[in-house]
């Protein structure tokens, strides 16, 4: 049985530079002829559409134990929640598990989330019991979940043809599985870890995502003059494990490592590093990377790196991509600039390097979380939040460290991302900066004159989409441009009995989250079912196993369903499609375009709605999309 490792002492910033500097990296270069890594420097020569979801199933943010969040609601630290342990979930593989009421299954982090399901207790807040838990604290729907399809969703464009590829786009390529000179420079060594990873290119099986550090690291390396050796995905295994670190110890001059250096069970990097070796940082007071390890094994100077990719090439930027520079002569003085801060950040007690979009001097935090890749691709800089600082309200001016140049762009698209996005900005002969922030982010930053055009989906009670909601977020100055329509139904498996709403009880079913469109379009339609049944809603929906287990995106319903944590859910038919699943129409879904009025006479905005109106994109629309009589209408108020 694995002891978990506790952070005794974590170090600063500071004071984890100084002791870098005090291994005395004093490295001559190589001179060194060099040959999806090598592409770093190069320019895209075609779009890259995703295939898979990333994360490809609703995993564990946190290691901890998989609940339904209901069950907890009670529980206090004097009086804890007691749940029946029912088994354990270690991460890359594909549990045929289901939590019922009452009932917990301890899980890893990056494990498959079990159906029935909808959130996480941090093992710090739970004591054991035998064959059961103690919850001494609540939690609520999704919390430390992180769902399929919220960072990348399958059929989306995620590099587009033309883009000067850096660290940040490599990472993109490996994550959605695509494979394909004398120089001075260092040889760095850089080994991925984890049993649920796999090889881009290979097919990827149920509970195992894609690996991305591989090649995101590789190519930040070749950014800063260094020469990546990759040593590949090593099992968790630890005689495996040392005899790669001492093989790198031999052929390299520094070695990084991804994955294994945190507290888990399973994590083991640190017993490898401290056995043959010093370790002389393990944990460092900063967000995100706190388990970073500094050291020196079998001779050499080895950093250990977080697993989750935004962390790995956080910790590289600041503590390893400097001491790279130095030795290769490749020295670069980083960008700041001044920008006023888009919305309010909270800090979580620990100084944080929070990756930031900017657009028109405005500074728009991602927090997609660490476990996800296009938090940093899709972010021009960072700001740096102290520790002891608690809060930094919108508006405030704070200073961005710049990853590089920044671009211009003609239009600002602030919403809910769509596929049918992509094919309109194709069609226009514009740049748009599109922020995915979702239908009530986009309202926001139209209601303070910061996005040019919002992409909405809500439905209203009534049953009317969108416009009911400008009122509703106090906007006087814009106007609703009637956009397309997706077709959303109920995703089921090819050979499922289910044809409609009514089959579902006594059926797994995963719900969307409440306050989305698709939730209350299917309360809706259940309504009606309970009206014509002379039941009360209420009464339907406890019927319904699962009804009050939530997904975030379309695309995580469709990964339970596929995984068959679910037999049906309500989404788009884009992702059913894409997921080899059925599709069951119910109804359309009106995705509409909220736009400033002073704007409308605007050269880009004409152009947008030229687009939005023209034939071609009528045509190319994906499947489960459709322009139709009222698109490119403009509503007023």
């Amino acid at each position: 049985m694995h002891v978990r490792k506790e952070f005794r002492q974590l170090v600063t910033k500071d004071e984890a530079n100084d002791i870098i500097k005090s291994l005395g990296l004093d490295i001559m270069p190589r001179t060194i002829r060099i040959d999806i890594e090598n592409a770093s420097g190069f320019v895209l020569a075609e779009d890259v559409i995703s295939r898979v979801d990333v994360p490809p199933f609703n995993r564990a943010s946190m290691d901890g134990y998989a609940v339904n969040a209901r069950d907890t609601y009670q529980a206090r630290e004097d009086r804890p929640v007691q749940l029946k342990l029912t088994g354990s979930i270690p991460a890359g593989t594909n549990p045929d598990i289901h939590i019922r009421n009452g009932e917990a299954v301890e899980i890893a982090t990056g494990a498959v989330m079990p159906s029935g399901a909808d959130a996480v207790v941090m093992v710090e807040y739970t004591g054991a019991g035998g064959d059961n838990i103690k919850v001494f604290r609540p939690v609520s729907v999704n919390e430390n979940v992180m769902h399929a399809g919220s960072d990348i969703m399958a059929g989306e464009r995620v590099l587009k043809k033309g883009t000067l590829l850096g660290s940040r786009d490599i990472g993109v390529l490996a994550a959605v599985g695509r494979k394909t000179v004398n120089i001075y420079s260092l040889n760095v060594g850089m080994i991925s870890t984890g049993d649920e990873l796999e090889k881009p290119g290979n097919e990827l099986k149920p509970g195992r995502i894609y690996d991305i550090n591989s090649f995101s690291l590789s190519s930040a390396i070749k950014e800063c003059g260094g020469i990546p050796v990759n040593y590949g995905i090593i099992r968790d295994d630890e005689a495996l494990m040392k005899n790669t670190l001492e093989k790198a110890g031999k052929e390299c001059d520094i070695i990084l490592t991804s994955g294994s250096t945190s507290a888990g069970s399973g994590d083991i990097m640190y017993k490898i590093i401290g056995g043959h070796g010093d370790i002389l940082a393990h944990g460092i007071d900063i967000k995100p990377g706190k388990p970073a390890i500094i050291g020196t094994v079998f001779g050499k100077p080895v950093f250990g790196l977080p697993g989750y990719p935004a962390s790995a090439l956080t910790i590289f930027n600041e503590f390893v991509a400097p001491v790279i520079r130095r030795a290769t002569g490749k020295m670069e003085e980083r960008i700041k600039m001044k920008a006023k801060l888009a919305s309010r950040v909270r800090s979580g007690g620990r100084s944080q390097l929070l990756p930031v979009s900017i657009v028109r001097g405005g500074a728009y935090p991602i927090e997609k979380g660490s476990g996800a890749i296009t938090t940093l691709s899709e972010a021009d800089g960072f700001i740096e939040i102290p520790g002891n600082m608690e809060m930094i309200e919108a508006g405030e001016s704070v200073e961005v460290t710049l990853f590089g140049k920044l671009e211009t762009y003609d239009l600002l698209f602030v919403g809910s991302h769509c596929l049918g996005l992509d094919t309109l900005t194709d069609i226009m002969e514009l740049k748009m900066r599109v922020i995915n922030a979702g239908s009530s982010g986009g309202l926001s930053a139209i209601r303070s004159g910061t996005a040019d055009i919002a992409g909405v989906h809500l439905l209203d009670e009534s049953g009317v989409y969108n416009i009911p909601f400008l009122e509703r977020f106090g906007i006087h100055d814009a106007v609703v441009v009637k956009g397309y329509l997706r077709e959303q139904g109920l995703i089921v498996r090819k050979d499922s009995s289910i044809r409609g709403l009514e089959d579902l009880v006594n059926m797994k079913f995963i719900n969307r989250n409440t306050g989305s469109g698709t939730r209350v379009l299917t309360d809706l339609k259940l309504q009606k079912i309970a009206e014509q049944k002379g039941l009360l809603f209420e009464e339907l929906a406890e019927s319904i196993e699962g009804y009050h287990t939530e997904a975030k995106t379309h695309s995580a319903v469709a990964s339970a369903v596929r995984l068959e944590k679910a037999d049906a859910g309500v989404g788009i038919r884009t992702v059913a499609e894409l997921n080899g699943l059925k599709f069951i129409k119910i109804a359309d879904e009106e995705y509409d375009f909220v736009i400033r009025k002073e704007l409308l006479g605007a050269r880009e905005i004409k152009k947008f709605l030229e687009a939005l109106r023209s034939d071609e994109f009528r045509e190319k629309l994906p499947s489960g999309l459709r322009a139709y009589e009222r698109t490119g209408e403009i509503v007023q108020k």
